[in-house]
């Protein structure tokens, strides 16, 4: 296991230029916006206006700060994605915009190349355990507030902003616990073809 504290969090520039995002983890490490595997991460938006392009990425997005936005994906009817909304996905390489609905908002964000790992975003509201069934590493976000983690050893408490991640091997199963009001998300990905 791994922890991510919120000021370790790297800072970069979204790929249309039009904002920044703080990133929570990338594979592989260090990886750029064109060759990563898998990459989770935070960004604020304070305006209306395009997302940027990914080619043969699947990408969630969640609201976990402010009112929200509405999604228009390709040719589709724009979908309303609140602060208490499931997480939705959406294929990276269509074009999306977004439109917010009551100022601005902070998104949690998890990409996956198409092909090599895929991924699943839950929002966590009251503590649920985690057996990674077949993923193979599981990212535990605290959005605010603080998380508890239960492993199979010890107790491991997340901060506002903190993540923790965890592998198959050792880490599995575990419990997530938000404290109080505290939100929480907790992403799990697959390799693709994984043997076995």
């Amino acid at each position: 296991m791994r922890i991510v504290r919120a000021s370790e969090r790297r800072t970069t520039a979204w790929k249309n230029g039009g904002g920044s995002t703080m990133e929570i983890a990338v594979e592989p490490s260090g990886a750029s916006l064109d060759d990563f595997d898998w990459r989770v991460s935070i960004a604020r938006v304070a305006s209306d206006g395009p997302f940027s392009e990914f080619a043969g990425v699947d990408r969630t997005l969640a609201v976990v700060e402010g009112y929200g936005l509405s999604l228009t994906i390709g040719d589709a009817a724009p979908v309303m994605l609140e602060r208490n909304s499931e997480p939705m996905p959406f294929p990276g390489d269509r074009p999306t915009s977004a439109r917010l609905l009551a100022g601005e908002i902070v998104d949690l964000n998890v990409m996956t190349k198409r092909g090599r790992f895929e991924h699943q975003l839950r929002r966590i509201s009251k503590p649920a355990y985690c057996d990674f069934d077949d993923e193979d590493i599981a990212l535990a976000i605290a959005c605010s507030g603080n998380v508890e983690l239960s492993l199979p050893h010890e107790k491991i408490g997340l901060a506002d902003g903190d993540t923790a991640i965890l592998t198959r091997t050792g880490d599995a199963p575990f419990r997530i616990a938000p404290i109080g009001s505290a939100d929480c998300y907790l992403v799990l990905l697959r390799r693709c073809n994984h043997p076995g």
